[in-house]
C-alpha cells in the first residue's frame, strides 16, 4: 500500500462501511415495525406504499436479501485496508458495489410482490 493511497482508502472504508451499516439497520427496523412506512428510507414504490400492512409485507419478504446487501458493502469497505495495489482494490470496489446494487434491486422486486400480494388479498376480501 502506498502512503497516497491512504486517504483514499479511509474514504472507501467509511462509505461503504457507513452504507453497509445503514443498510443493515434499516432491514431490521422495517422488517421489525420499527421504521414506519415513509418517504425517505426502506422501499418506497407504489406496492409498498399504498398502506402499512403491504410497507410491512414487502420488508419482511426482502429483510435477508437487503441484509445481504449490506453485508457486501460492509465487506467492500473493509477489503480497503488490505494492502493490494490499487487496480486490485479498484476492481474489488467496483464488484462489491455491482453486488450491493443487484442485492438491493432484488430486495425491493421481492418486496414489491410481497406488497402487491397483500394488496390484492385486500381487493379479494
Amino acid at each position: 500500500m502506498v502512503d497516497n493511497d491512504l486517504p483514499v482508502r479511509i474514504v472507501l472504508l467509511v462509505v461503504m462501511v457507513g452504507s453497509g451499516v445503514l443498510l443493515i439497520w434499516m432491514a431490521r427496523a422495517t422488517a421489525s415495525g420499527r421504521l414506519k412506512r415513509n418517504s425517505i428510507a426502506g422501499i418506497r414504490i407504489p406496492s409498498t406504499m399504498a398502506s402499512d400492512e403491504a410497507w410491512q409485507a414487502a420488508h419482511v419478504r426482502a429483510k435477508r436479501v437487503t441484509m445481504f446487501a449490506g453485508y457486501a458493502s460492509v465487506a467492500t469497505g473493509l477489503f480497503a485496508l488490505l494492502p493490494v495495489p490499487a487496480p486490485v482494490l479498484g476492481a474489488a470496489v467496483i464488484v462489491g458495489s455491482a453486488a450491493m446494487l443487484v442485492l438491493v434491486l432484488y430486495g425491493a422486486r421481492v418486496g414489491s410482490r410481497a406488497a402487491t400480494e397483500i394488496s390484492n388479498e385486500s381487493t379479494v376480501d
